[in-house]
């Protein structure tokens, strides 16, 4: 029987990439570098004066995070790396570069290759960096239908890539391309099992009928399917998008985590409106 209750989670071994089923996992550790032991989620500590826009819950037995994007308290933006510069390749990295007192939360967010460069539609401050992709392939990225992320003024939306397409005419301030979708005008995606046996992290977005962007990634493990239901069922998203698996890293400065593992690439960084 499903069952759903906030609670605060144990930091989990996680899991390498989906062609080797053992590797090195993602370590979870604390903003001033120092390694946090197998301990509870942390909690917003003496010195944090923000609310944390992420919690912890469980669906189905499997730990997620779960953080929220709100128009009205929140602006959205895509970073790949500094002006001119190579992609940060790691939360890390960015968070050098970044207030904790601004950011809400970071996450990466897109499919990329050997250099940390999307593969896929990535538009940064109104700046097109890559066409839409709408080749066939290998791969979690060409399971179609793959989609965007998108958004403008607070506006922000997921479309499968040919609706995009279709549909979309004016360049968003931000976007990113990545699949498979997981949450179609409400259903799962057509390829995605119930349940089926590919366990990695991961880490997804998708956006409700009041505009708010859900961001989740699993603190564990886990299938294709127990992810999309938990938009489908209990969020109630009707599109929904995968970002990445095994190097699914989350950056959340209210309660100190910052995830440290593989090299990333296109970062999707939430930012509060009130800390300007």
């Amino acid at each position: 029987m499903k069952t759903t209750t906030i609670a605060i989670l144990s930091l989990m071994a996680l899991t390498a990439c989906e062609a080797q089923p053992e590797g090195k996992p993602v370590a979870r550790t604390r903003i001033d570098g120092k390694a946090d032991a197998a301990t509870p989620t942390p909690t917003p500590s003496v010195a944090s004066a923000v609310e944390s826009a992420c919690r912890s819950i469980i669906f189905e037995d499997a730990p997620l995070t779960h953080c929220l994007a709100t128009p009205s308290r929140h602006t959205i933006s895509m970073d790949l790396g500094p002006s001119g510069e190579a992609p940060y390749r790691s939360l890390s990295e960015f968070a050098k570069t970044h207030s904790p007192d601004k950011v809400a939360f970071a996450m990466n967010a897109g499919m990329f290759d050997d250099e940390g460069k999307p593969i896929g539609y990535f538009v940064e401050n109104s700046e097109r960096l890559k066409e839409l992709n709408t080749a066939d392939g290998e791969g979690n990225f060409h399971m179609k239908p793959n989609g965007v992320f998108y958004g403008t003024n607070g506006e922000w939306r997921v479309r499968t890539t040919e609706d995009f397409l279709a549909n979309v005419k004016d360049r968003p301030v931000f976007g990113t391309q990545s699949g498979p979708m997981l949450v179609i005008d409400g259903k799962l995606h057509p390829e995605i099992t119930n349940d089926g046996p590919s366990r990695l992290v991961r880490n997804a977005v998708g956006v409700d009928d009041q505009g708010r962007a859900h961001f989740v990634i699993s603190n564990a493990p886990v299938s294709f399917g127990k992810i999309a239901r938990f938009y489908r069922d209990e969020l109630k998203v009707k599109n929904a998008l995968y970002l990445d698996g095994t190097v699914s890293q989350l950056w959340n400065p209210a309660t100190d985590r910052l995830d440290t593992g593989a090299p990333i690439g296109p970062i999707v960084v939430v930012e509060r409106k009130d800390a300007e």
